[in-house]
């Protein structure tokens, strides 16, 4: 299959949903849902065929001695053949020809099924420049006739990056979700971690950083329960009630974090998950705080972000103090992010509850669910 064809299959793939939404609210979801959901693909795939122009001009010079037998066609759905072609496609997509946030946005559109919405949020630009970036992707693939099979040992290597940031930003978008008013999703945070495990079954692309960004998510998936209440509100982190993290995924966070360091590669996602195992840790200790502080020291110059910086002034506040943290997030300055006003909030609070009080209105303006409108407003209330 090439990438002339992939406007095709997404639109296929879509009816086959919305055919599973409509039979499995009355019947029920089937004994092999996979299984279901592909015959029903290849068949609508078959009527596509044989009633479109596409099949005269494009396919039936392949098939067309065969048009007899189309009938008979028919599709391996074994689990390692899906998880082979899922594979395929991931990296497929991310190819060279077509620049990286193309590749990462196209992907979160066709293999995740991120709307142009979701995306344009994870990118911080506007629908229409995504629309945009993700129609030209389209054209460079189809242009360059890209087919959808597994690269060569040193493509695999050369791609490898960008579906790993791929599948981050999928976690992300589940672990703290900016759409359906929803504080997690965390079905997009699974998905995300079985697209990782897909990759680490796989020998040629079993990597070291491969296995620190599956830990990195095993061990923020142990808190997740943690991290809401019964009313989908954001607990943060002190407040978290330890008893509810679950000990198998800090476990296997533990044992693919093991696994990460055969190699002499030391990527963000080894400083990130051994942060996040740190917070798996209960005991609020020195040793834990000035651990963490330092993995950010080290993540910041391996790859800065604002989000990351925002973070390590809340280990800041925990190693060294409120005073010390507050002079240090107030040149930070991210004067359009409301979790920048709520940790300011949390640094001014019993220091100047006023400035507190303020900084916690300022993020109530800016938060973009209402569990998160929710949880500042006690801040304040309680202030």
């Amino acid at each position: 299959m090439v990438f002339e064809l992939i406007e095709i299959a997404e639109d296929i793939t879509s009816e086959t949903f919305v055919t599973a939404a409509q039979t499995w609210g009355i019947n029920g979801a089937p004994q092999n849902p996979v299984a279901w959901l592909y015959n029903v693909a290849k068949n609508k795939a078959k009527n596509h065929l044989q009633r479109e122009l596409t099949f005269e001009s494009k396919v039936a010079v392949e098939v067309k001695s065969n048009l007899s037998e189309l009938h008979e066609f028919e599709i391996d759905l074994s689990p390692q053949n899906i998880n082979d072609s899922q594979l395929q496609m991931m990296f497929a997509i991310c190819h060279p020809s077509i620049p990286p946030e193309a590749q990462i946005g196209l992907s979160l559109r066709i293999l995740c099924g991120f709307g142009i919405d979701e995306i344009a949020e994870a990118f911080l630009v506007n629908k229409e420049t995504i629309n945009k970036r993700l129609f030209r992707a389209r054209e460079r693939l189809r242009e360059g006739k890209v087919k959808i099979e597994f690269p060569t040992p040193a493509e695999i290597n050369e791609r490898l990056e960008t579906v790993l940031t791929t599948i981050y930003l999928l976690f992300s978008e589940g672990y703290y979700s900016a759409s359906k008013n929803q504080t997690i999703r965390k079905d997009l945070c699974l998905e995300a971690m079985r697209l990782c495990y897909m990759l680490i079954e796989n020998k040629s692309t079993n990597k070291p950083q491969v296995n620190a960004l599956l830990s990195l998510m095993c061990f923020h998936t142990s808190r997740l329960d943690a991290r809401i209440n019964e009313n989908g509100e954001l607990i943060l982190y002190d407040e978290q009630d330890a008893s509810l993290w679950n000990p198998e995924l800090i476990s296997k966070g533990a044992y693919f974090l093991k696994c990460s360091t055969t190699g002499d590669v030391l990527s963000k996602y080894h400083l990130e998950a051994t942060i996040a195992y740190w917070n798996t840790q209960q005991a609020d200790t020195q040793e834990k705080w000035e651990n963490i502080l330092q993995l950010y020291n080290h993540l910041l110059q391996v790859e800065y972000s604002p989000i990351a910086a925002l973070n390590r002034t809340y280990a800041l506040s925990k190693a060294n103090g409120k005073p010390e943290a507050i002079i240090v997030a107030e040149k930070l300055n991210l004067v359009n992010n409301h979790f920048y006003f709520a940790l300011l909030g949390e640094l001014y609070t019993d220091i100047e509850n006023i400035k507190a009080t303020q900084n916690f209105q300022k993020a109530l303006s800016l938060a973009r669910t209402i569990p998160e409108k929710l949880a500042i407003q006690k801040k304040i209330d309680k202030l």
